[in-house]
């Protein structure tokens, strides 16, 4: 039986998507800014639900399941945050972010079946309710679907959509195989991010000005600003699978460790365990649980034992490391703004970067 969603999870605005509250647009005409945004918003979502009906009954349950388990929409508010430096929320514009979003959630399903993952916004994972096959099937179906999206808006999203699928691709190929010998781990990691989360952002980004007919010198800037700030965000998940509880984030803490993915506090801590022996030591107990939580020989003390060097590794330096990095990442998106006039667009997205890195789910 298909798990229900409660509606409540779908209501979004742009304060809920980017964390930009009214304190932040103060005159009338960035009110009237932010309205639009919020318009748009809401044209968006009732076409993803139009996008996402299929006509086969099992297609149409299984391809809808994490869509209206919510999700906080930052791609589209993104693409609409840019339109803004052209003509605004026009219908190519609206497409052009449904598309996106729709590529973003395939990518769940097969993240999630990569990731063995229980749980995914507040609700079991799809392959945890349907199986791995159907799961996997899913994300191909939502996969061509946004592409008949991208389609109808003809050449200049094709070449786009095209390159950030292989990036996505290339991102869950390097982090499933790991760095190699002569490859730095840490750099290793943080092109898997680019590439996995920071692709689809700066093409979400780069839609806005591209179908809002926005002065092209624009499209570099928010790409640039896209990529980067999709690094920070995923930096943030790092700490957050570290630090939140499962009512806050719908995952387990450590999920990833868990799943035997190494993100950068483990990487940080594998770096400074090469000279510091409690380092060390405590990667050494992060490595034995793992592996056998990983096992079928797996017990309620392993479990224990996984839990217990969890909780050491979040007040561990290498988390603040971490959240330092997230911060870098987002003052360098922030920098390559530079080149958007002043105005609410920049204002908006300068906020978000910031917002990025202070969020705790």
């Amino acid at each position: 039986m298909t798990p229900s969603v409660p509606l409540a999870r779908r209501s979004n605005t742009l304060s809920s998507s980017l964390g930009l509250g009214e304190k932040l647009f103060a005159s009338s005409d960035e009110r009237r800014f932010a309205a639009e945004i919020e318009k748009g918003l809401a044209r968006v979502e009732e076409g993803l639900l139009a996008a996402m009906q299929f006509d086969d009954g099992i297609a149409d349950v299984t391809g809808r399941y994490l869509m209206e388990a919510g999700g906080k929409r930052v791609r589209p508010v993104l693409t609409l945050l840019t339109a803004q430096l052209g003509e605004g929320n026009n219908d190519d514009v609206i497409v052009a972010a449904q598309a996106i979003e729709i590529t973003h959630v395939a990518s769940l399903y097969h993240d999630d079946v990569m990731d063995e993952a229980e749980m995914r916004r507040g609700v079991p994972t799809a392959q945890n309710v349907w199986g791995n096959s159907v799961a996997i099937l899913t994300g191909d179906l939502l996969f061509a679907r946004a592409s008949r999206l991208g389609a109808s808006l003809g050449e200049r999203i094709l070449a786009l959509q095209a390159e950030t699928f292989e990036r996505l691709c290339l991102g869950q190929l390097h982090e499933t195989i790991g760095a190699r010998a002569e490859d730095d781990p840490i750099e290793h990691y943080l092109q898997v991010l680019a590439d996995k989360t920071g692709s689809l952002i700066s093409a979400a980004a780069q839609v806005g000005v591209i179908f809002s007919n926005a002065p092209q010198e624009y499209r570099a800037a928010v790409a640039e600003f896209g990529e980067r700030i999709g690094v920070a965000f995923q930096l943030i998940d790092d700490v957050i699978d570290l630090t939140s509880e499962l009512d806050e984030s719908g995952k387990t803490p450590g999920t990833d460790l868990r799943a035997g993915v190494a993100t950068l506090p483990l990487l940080y801590l594998r770096r400074a365990a090469e000279t510091d022996a409690e380092a060390a030591a405590l990667l050494r107990r992060i490595e034995i649980d793992t592996t056998s939580f990983a096992s079928e020989e797996t017990t309620a003390a392993n479990d224990a034992d996984l839990d217990a060097a969890i909780i050491e590794l979040r007040t561990h330096p290498v988390t603040q490391q971490t959240l330092d990095e997230a911060h870098r990442w987002a003052r360098s998106a922030i920098d390559a703004l530079s080149p958007l006039p002043d105005g609410p667009v920049k204002k908006a997205l300068t906020k978000f970067a910031e917002t990025i890195v202070e969020r705790n789910a």
